[in-house]
């Protein structure tokens, strides 16, 4: 499997990729207008809330809960990826975005890697307008999505509440928001009981890139959660949290599983705990 993080220069080694801006704002912001401004050459368009969300599901599933494999194949196939497509991602956001479908990809074992930095590092042209993806002549086939690299709401709950014993459970919100100051489209202000604050900003500098792996592991480990295949990561929608399980695999520290309902799958449920301050 190709690395989860790529930069600029290696692009030019995956000529068979197809490269995805996977731009969506949670201030409602028009992630296809960002895209037709300016975008990579060659780049398509990937809708989050359509292609890589299940819809009309209970409020306890969170704001983008994943669809269906069949769906979901469906969509990368009609985006021109097949079952040997390597997918480079890319946002305006770091990964907040992006890292979604890498993530799912991955999960899937299907070669995708996030461009470090995106559209922020991109040093080359950008095209403007609309490409139509072509869709591909072999199929994306569909696969259930492994239980073992996702966590529900009981489990997650088990994690936090562990301390560490059975792993422990990151909230990649802003602290704000873990922290109840600031709801925002939850339901209900606060985070799990006993996760911990892990801010996806936290852990990409300036330029739009991931730290570098020494420092993120300096960051994760302040967190206590230096294995990764013990963690469970979440956020609001379960989209921001992928950034966490990117960057604990690109620093060496195993590959976290993703709770998808996050926050806005919990809070939704009035029988679930919500903790402030902290």
């Amino acid at each position: 499997m190709i690395p989860v993080l790529l930069d600029q220069s290696a692009l030019a080694q995956h000529p068979d990729a197809v490269v995805a801006d996977v731009r969506w704002y949670l201030d409602g912001r028009d992630g296809r207008a960002a895209y037709e401004a300016g975008h990579l050459p060659g780049a398509i368009w990937v809708d989050l809330d359509r292609q890589l969300s299940a819809h009309d599901a209970a409020p306890t599933e969170g704001r983008h809960p994943l669809p269906t494999p069949e769906a979901f194949a469906a969509a990368m196939t009609r985006l021109g990826v097949s079952d040997t497509t390597p997918v480079i991602a890319y946002d305006d956001t770091g990964g907040v975005t992006a890292g979604r479908l890498v993530v799912m990809l991955r999960m899937l074992g299907h070669d995708a890697a996030l461009l470090d930095g995106g559209l922020l590092a991109w040093t080359g042209d950008v095209d403007t307008g609309w490409v139509e993806p072509m869709p591909s002549a072999e199929p994306f086939t569909p696969k259930p999505w492994p239980a073992e690299r996702l966590a529900d709401a009981d489990e997650t709950a088990r994690v936090a509440a562990s301390n560490g014993a059975d792993g422990v459970a990151i909230d990649a919100r802003a602290h704000e928001r873990f922290t109840g100051a600031v709801a925002m489209v939850d339901p209900r202000p606060g985070h799990i009981p006993g996760a911990r604050s892990a801010p996806w900003a936290s852990v990409i500098g300036p330029d739009g890139r991931l730290l570098e792996p020494d420092r993120l592991r300096a960051h994760y480990a302040a967190l206590g959660a230096s294995d990764g295949d013990r963690a469970v990561a979440y956020c609001g929608s379960g989209v921001s949290a992928c950034v966490n399980i990117i960057a604990m695999e690109h620093a060496g520290l195993g590959t976290p599983r993703l709770y998808v309902g996050s926050w806005s799958g919990w809070s939704a449920d009035p029988d679930r705990p919500a903790a402030l301050a902290e």
